[in-house]
């Protein structure tokens, strides 16, 4: 199973964008905080658990300066996935992200999670597009 993001406009530069979402100790800021506990980090792994899901992890696993970010999630996982975050400059202060999730789920499951991915990523989108990147870094 595979979801899109709606197109996502940030009002800066893709070297801030990138160089926020390139670094999981940046992360934490996007997380809601009433869903996500006990997380931790590094540039390239974090760890949390997500409220009535349980624990999980993620690490990157492909950086593309200025473009892309691929994560997926850790091997003891319960659920893998492959997320991918991709940015374009198409003028000066703004920069488009659209981000794709990929998921092996037997059919069932799909059906019962496609709905909650989409708002997932759409809602993560909003949530990097609203982000102060030009005052914080």
């Amino acid at each position: 199973m595979e979801v899109v993001s709606k197109t996502g406009k940030i009002e800066s530069n893709e070297d801030k964008v990138y160089s926020f979402l390139a670094d999981f100790n940046h992360f934490r800021e996007l997380m809601p905080g009433d869903k996500v506990s006990n997380w931790s980090s590094d540039t390239d792994h974090c760890h949390f658990s997500v409220a009535g899901i349980g624990e999980t992890g993620l690490r990157i696993i492909e950086k593309q300066p200025f473009k892309l970010i691929k994560i997926t999630t850790e091997d003891n996982s319960s659920m893998h996935f492959l997320l991918w975050i991709q940015l374009k400059q198409v003028a000066e202060k703004d920069t488009r992200i659209r981000i794709t999730l990929r998921a092996d789920l037997n059919p069932v499951l799909e059906a019962a999670l496609r709905k909650s991915l989409q708002s997932f990523v759409d809602n993560l989108t909003d949530q990097i597009a609203s982000y102060p990147f030009d005052r914080t870094i």
